[in-house]
C-alpha cells in the first residue's frame, strides 16, 4: 500500500474505537499543550524582563562613586568624593568607544506645585543624559548645555510626577517647588514604565547637573557618570578602558581598590536570561513528563488492540501481506494517533496562552521554536511507543493468529 492508504486504513482502524481513541490522545494533547502553554508563558517573561532592561538606555555604561576604607571602617557604595566633572570630561575625550557622557547627581525632596505636592527623586544630568538613555520629550522641550553652565532653575517632569502634580493638565510651562526654590517645567518626559527592579522610572524630575550641586545639594563632585557606548560590542572594552583611565586619573597604586564602580544593564540582562532560560526549561521538562504518559498509553492501547485484531492480522498475512506492511500499519497507526493529539494540543497551548494573557495580565509568546518541537517531539513519542506493538503484531504466526478466537 502506498503512504496515502496506509493513512486511510489507519484512520479507519481508529475510529472503530472513537471514545478508546480520544482517551488515547488525551495524554498527547495535555502533553504537547502544555509544553506550549509553559514556554510561552517563559519566553514572554523573558522579553518583558529584556523590554525594562532596553529600556535603562542603548548600550548604556554607568559609573558610580565607590567604597571608601577609613581607619578599617568601610563606608557604603557613593562614599567617594573623588568622581568629578573633569573625569567624564576624559573619558569623553580618552576613550574612542564612548560616543556620549553625562555627569549625574542625585537628590530627593518634596515638589509643590500649586496646592499639590510629591516626593520624588531628582536627578541631576547633562543634556546628552536623555540620548544615552534613549528617553524622548513627549510635550515640550529638553534643557540645553546653557543652561547646564548658569545652573538654570529649570526641570524636565515624569509623567508619575506629572499626573501627581497637574492630573491632566498640560505641565509644560508651569512653575513648580523644590525645597523651597521655583523651578520652570521645559518639558514632559515619555512615559518608561517600571524598570527591570521594579523601581517607577517615571517617578523623577531630571535638572542640569550643575543646578542640583549648587542648589540642592552643595556639593562639587558626581555621584555617577553615564555613558553610551558605540555598540553592544564595545562596551566590554570600553568598560576597560574606562577602568584604566580612572585609577590613572585618581593615582591608585597597583593592588589598591577602585575609588569606583563600574555598571552595566547588560549584567542584568544576562543574569535574567539565564534565570528565565533555566525556569522555561524546568517548566517544559515537568510538562514533557505527560507526553511521556502518553506515549505508554498510546502503546498500551496498541498492544490491546493487536490482541483484538490477530484474527485480523493472520488473515492479511494469508492473502499477501508481509510482516513490513502490517508492522508499517500499527506503526501508522500510532503516528496518525499521536500525529493528530500533537496537533490539538498545538492549538490547546496557544488558545491557553491567551487565555493566561487576558485573564492573569501576564506578558506570553508563543515560539515557533516550541511548536515545531512539540510536533516533531509527539510524532517522536507515536513512532517511538508505537514500535513495540507493530513488532509484536508483525511477528505473529499466520497459521495461529487465523486460529485465534
Amino acid at each position: 500500500m502506498n503512504l496515502r492508504e496506509v493513512i486511510r486504513v489507519a484512520l479507519r482502524a481508529l475510529a472503530r474505537n472513537k471514545m478508546r481513541t480520544i482517551l488515547t490522545m488525551l495524554g498527547i494533547i495535555i502533553g504537547v499543550g502544555a509544553v506550549i502553554c509553559t514556554v510561552a508563558i517563559g519566553q514572554g517573561a523573558s522579553a518583558q524582563v529584556q523590554n525594562q532592561i532596553q529600556s535603562l538606555g542603548t548600550n548604556m555604561i554607568m559609573v558610580f562613586s565607590g567604597s571608601v576604607n577609613t581607619s578599617g571602617v568601610r563606608m557604603g557604595s557613593q562614599a567617594t568624593k573623588t568622581l568629578v566633572v573633569d573625569d567624564a570630561q576624559a573619558i569623553l575625550k580618552s576613550v574612542p568607544d564612548v560616543v556620549a557622557v553625562s555627569p549625574a547627581v542625585f537628590n530627593q525632596a518634596q515638589v509643590v506645585a500649586g496646592n499639590q505636592n510629591w516626593f520624588t527623586r531628582i536627578q541631576g544630568v547633562s543634556p546628552d543624559f536623555l540620548q544615552i538613555r534613549n528617553w524622548p520629550v513627549s510635550a515640550g522641550s529638553s534643557f540645553t548645555q546653557r543652561d547646564v553652565d548658569v545652573a538654570a532653575d529649570v526641570c524636565l517632569i515624569g509623567n508619575t510626577v506629572a499626573q501627581q502634580l497637574f492630573n491632566d493638565e498640560d505641565p509644560v510651562g508651569q512653575v513648580i517647588r523644590v525645597k523651597n526654590l521655583p523651578f520652570r517645567v521645559l518639558g514632559r518626559l515619555e512615559t518608561k514604565g517600571q524598570s527591570a527592579v521594579g523601581q517607577d522610572q517615571d517617578d523623577l524630575l531630571i535638572m542640569p547637573y550643575t543646578t542640583v550641586q549648587k542648589k540642592l545639594s552643595g556639593i562639587t563632585w558626581l555621584q555617577a557618570i553615564f555613558l553610551s557606548a558605540s555598540s553592544q560590542q564595545a562596551m566590554q572594552p570600553a568598560q576597560d578602558a574606562i577602568s584604566a583611565l580612572l585609577r590613572q586619573r585618581h593615582h591608585l597604586r597597583p593592588g589598591e581598590d577602585d575609588d569606583f564602580m563600574i555598571r552595566s544593564p547588560n549584567e542584568f540582562a544576562q543574569a535574567a536570561a539565564a534565570s528565565s532560560l533555566v525556569m522555561t526549561a524546568l517548566l517544559a521538562a515537568i510538562a514533557s513528563i505527560s507526553l511521556l504518559v502518553g506515549g505508554i498509553g498510546i502503546m498500551n492501547i496498541m498492544l490491546v488492540s493487536v490482541t483484538e485484531r490477530t484474527r485480523e492480522i493472520g488473515v492479511r498475512m494469508a492473502v499477501g501481506a508481509t510482516e513490513e506492511d502490517v508492522q508499517r500499519q500499527f506503526l501508522s497507526e500510532a503516528l496518525v494517533l499521536s500525529s493528530i493529539g500533537g496537533l490539538i494540543g498545538i492549538a490547546l497551548g496557544t488558545v491557553g496562552s491567551v487565555m493566561v494573557t487576558r485573564v492573569l495580565q501576564w506578558n506570553t509568546r508563543v515560539s515557533p521554536v516550541a511548536v515545531v518541537v512539540a510536533t516533531l517531539f509527539s510524532a517522536g513519542v507515536g513512532i517511538a511507543f508505537g514500535y513495540y506493538p507493530a513488532r509484536k503484531a508483525a511477528r505473529l504466526d499466520p497459521i495461529e493468529a487465523l486460529r485465534y478466537e
